[in-house]
């Protein structure tokens, strides 16, 4: 039986929500092994004069503990 464990993490990116998700998925897996998936809890964008600036994910990342 597989033990799971979920948490909680925040990434952003200049570029698009896509990319947010992976960067937090990117750094998540230096860390932790055997991650399992990643549900985008959250999108959010930063805006400066009338541009958005910066793309924010808030993510749930799943991995299995050994």
């Amino acid at each position: 039986m597989a033990v799971l464990k979920v948490i909680e993490v925040l990434a952003n990116s200049e570029k698009s929500w896509e990319d947010a998700t992976k960067k937090a998925v990117s750094q998540a897996s230096k860390s932790l092994k055997n991650i399992r998936s990643v549900y985008v809890q959250e999108q959010s964008a930063a805006v400066s004069n009338g541009e958005v600036t910066e793309f924010r994910v808030n993510v749930k990342i799943t991995f299995e503990i050994d």
